[in-house]
């Protein structure tokens, strides 16, 4: 099954006799827009979603609370499955996610959920602004779902794995390139990447308007890093949502690939971990 949905097939599948859950997964990296006020993903939903759309908070619902594992660490599996329960998700039902058009919240909803189990999880091409259809105001209050989170083994790495994942895999930074090469740092205490990874910014898995680039093209990028599926890949990030979008563009690529969900902010919170700067993978 494709892990990503069209709008046209979005619009056809909610008219279908087995019309799919929807996560409205709007959230932006900074804290504060150009206005200078906070990114509010709730009044986002609330100024017009997709019709049944329930609104998920990444940072409440899908990530714990930042500390030493990162800014955005796995979520409490409770937390997790009650709200997927509460935006209608069960074990039979179709689940797709969207956001505000960059890809990554979705993404992490739809790594989540793959993640612990549910086996038919979408994320909408292009986001919202590739939906062409009515939008509601009224918030959404689906029937409870029974979804219950049931984790599955190897496509979690932490710290050591990632390490070792460079050393005998492969291993991508999945941020822009001058946060790779150390040449900038916005967020994090220290710039560079793990020794041994490749950087492979997640701009390069879309076109212009967003969507992602077609599945040979993406092959095609992925195995000019080494990344196939015959090695074991891994990736990471800032804090695990970004990449998440690249283990996607893998997925739509066909190769499996793990996430580091800690990623480049738990790896700078032990001053002891090795850091290379520069374009050199080393």
């Amino acid at each position: 099954m494709n892990a990503i949905i069209s709008a046209s097939e979005l619009a056809d599948a909610l008219r279908s006799e087995r019309p799919p859950v929807l996560l409205d997964v709007r959230w932006q990296l900074s804290t504060a827009a150009a206005s200078g006020q906070p990114f509010d993903g709730r009044a986002a939903y609330a100024s017009g979603h997709i019709p049944g759309a329930v609104f998920v908070d990444l940072d409440r619902e899908l990530a714990s609370a930042p500390g030493p594992r990162g800014r955005h660490p796995l979520p409490d599996l409770d937390v997790f499955g009650a709200a997927m329960r509460r935006a209608g998700v069960s074990a039979g039902t179709p689940v797709v996610a969207y956001d505000g058009g960059i890809g990554w919240a979705a993404a992490r909803a739809w790594w989540l959920l793959r993640w612990t189990g549910h086996p038919d999880v979408r994320v909408l091409d292009g986001g919202l602004p590739a939906w062409d259809g009515p939008l509601e105001t009224e918030a959404s209050a689906p029937a409870e779902g029974d979804f219950v989170p049931k984790p599955t083994e190897g496509a979690v790495l932490d710290a050591d794995g990632a390490a070792a994942l460079a050393r005998s895999g492969v291993l991508l930074d999945a941020r822009a390139g001058e946060r790779y090469r150390g040449e900038v740092e916005p967020i994090d205490p220290v710039g560079g990447h793990i020794p041994g990874a490749l950087s492979a910014p997640t701009s390069d898995n879309v076109d212009a308007d967003g969507r992602f680039r077609p599945a040979a093209e993406l092959r095609a990028r992925f195995g000019e890093l080494g990344a196939t599926r015959d090695v074991p890949v891994g990736v990471y990030c800032g804090s695990g949502v970004s990449a998440a979008h690249e283990v996607l563009a893998l997925e739509v690529a066909g190769i499996p690939a793990a996430l580091y969900v800690g990623s480049w902010s738990e790896w700078t919170s032990d001053q002891e971990r090795p850091v290379a700067v520069g374009p050199d993978p080393q």
